[in-house]
């Protein structure tokens, strides 16, 4: 009888002991299944914020940051009977034409440095009168 009952303590003793086994072993499936996740997300942000995303989830290219550019300058008052031109090439934006003033200058050069996507502006606008 004493032998049966060492015998059911070892059994109990071990089925204590691959209980944590088996919850660490879930523990690390999921784990990993996290970590899969996560790296799969992240491999999903790399590529939308690769391509550009504005946000309102439009993807920006150069034909959209010179677009939002143009849109920006309409109705601004420091810029009014300026002739400027956007040109933009890998999110360099190149401000071309002339505006009236140096604080136009100034203004248009924020508001192409401010828009999203564009990583750098150059500025070649002259101060003068609008040419016809």
């Amino acid at each position: 009888m004493k032998a049966a009952w060492n015998f059911i303590g070892a059994v109990a003793v071990l089925a204590a002991v691959a209980a944590p086994l088996s919850a660490q072993e879930t523990i690390k499936e999921g784990a990993k299944a996290t970590k899969d996740v996560v790296v799969k997300d992240a491999t999903i942000a790399a590529d939308r914020t690769k391509d550009g995303l504005s946000k309102t989830g439009e993807v920006i290219t150069d034909g959209w940051i010179t677009s939002r550019i143009h849109q920006r300058f309409v109705g601004e008052s420091l810029l009014k009977h300026s002739d400027i031109s956007v040109d933009t090439d890998k999110h360099v934006v190149t401000l071309t034409g002339t505006v009236v003033s140096a604080a136009g200058r100034r203004k248009a050069t924020s508001i192409a440095q401010r828009t999203e996507g564009v990583h750098s502006v150059v500025n070649h606008l002259t101060i003068g009168p609008k040419k016809d």
